[in-house]
This record gives C-alpha cells, structure tokens and sequence, in this order.
C-alpha cells in the first residue's frame, strides 16, 4: 500500500545516488543522551591534554600545520 510506495521512492533515490557513484555507508557514534556521556568526555579530554603536556614538540608541531592553513577558505 502506502509503505510500497514509499519504500519503491527510497529504492529509487537509493539507485540514483549509487548511480552517481556512491555507497552507503553505516556510522556509529557516541550516544550523547547516556547519563556518563560527559563525563566519558571529561576523562577522553583529560587523557588527551596530558598526552599533550607530555610532547612538547607536539605544541610546535600544531603551531606550523596551523600556520600553513592560512588562506586555504579565501
């Protein structure tokens, strides 16, 4: 009924874009309504800052990349 056509539409949009040289492709990503998910942020952001503390050529590193950006957007 109603969903054949419906599902017939997506089948077809589907084709289309794969046509165009597309594909699906399925994601998996963090469930920001979990209870621990900010403080699963927290621990991720401060495991991250002390790898960093612990490479100061790191700073420099992102100091240059960050310098070599300029102009990519004009």
């Amino acid at each position: 009924m109603a969903t054949t056509h419906v599902n017939a539409r997506v089948q077809k949009h589907r084709q289309a874009l794969r046509l165009a040289g597309l594909r699906p492709v399925q994601i998996w990503v963090p469930d920001t309504r979990r209870p621990d998910f900010a403080q699963e942020c927290r621990r991720q952001c401060r495991l991250a800052a002390q790898a960093d503390m612990a490479d100061p050529s790191l700073q420099q590193f992102m100091d240059a990349a960050l310098a070599e950006v300029d102009g990519w957007t004009d």
